[in-house]
C-alpha cells in the first residue's frame, strides 16, 4: 500500500471480476447464447412424451409436464402443464406453444425443478379455456 498504487488496483480489480460468475454470465451474454427460445417470449413445438415431475420439499405431488421439441431449432426443453387435469388434452405429436413461466432470472419456478417453460395453446387452442370446458379440442 505505498503512494502509487493506486494504478496497480484498478489494474487488478479488471483482473479480478472475471472470477466473478454473475460479471462473466453479464458481459459474454452467455444467457442469449444457451437460451432454447433464441430470447424469443414464445415458442412453437412438438410434443414428445408426456412426463411427470415431483415437486421439491416440503410439498410432495408429481407436476404434469411434457417434453416438446421447438420447431425453431430442434432443441428439446420441458414444460408445465398447468390446470386441473389439463394433461388429457394434450397428446403426443400435438403442436403446443410455450412461454416462460417467468421465476427469478430465468430459473425455474416454484417446486418444479428444472422446467423453466409452461404449456399455453395445443393446436392453435388455448389450454386454460380447453380445461374450463368452454371450447373443444380442435383436430389436425
Amino acid at each position: 500500500m505505498g503512494l502509487k498504487t493506486a494504478k496497480k488496483k484498478i489494474n487488478d480489480r479488471k483482473k479480478f471480476r472475471w472470477k466473478d460468475r454473475k460479471y462473466k454470465v453479464k458481459v459474454l451474454n452467455l444467457y442469449a447464447k444457451f437460451d432454447p427460445l433464441e430470447g424469443a417470449n414464445q415458442a412453437k413445438g412438438i410434443v414428445l412424451q408426456k412426463v411427470q415431475k415431483e415437486a421439491k420439499q416440503p410439498n410432495s405431488a408429481m407436476r404434469k409436464c411434457c417434453k416438446v421439441q421447438l420447431t425453431k431449432n430442434g432443441k428439446s426443453v420441458t414444460a408445465f402443464i398447468p390446470g386441473n387435469l389439463a394433461q388429457k388434452f394434450i397428446d403426443e405429436h400435438d403442436e403446443v406453444l410455450i412461454e416462460r413461466i417467468g421465476g427469478k432470472m430465468g430459473r425455474s419456478k416454484g417446486d418444479i425443478p428444472g422446467v423453466r417453460y409452461q404449456v399455453i395453446k395445443v393446436n392453435d387452442q388455448p389450454l386454460h379455456r380447453l380445461w374450463q370446458g368452454l371450447i373443444e379440442k380442435g383436430r389436425r
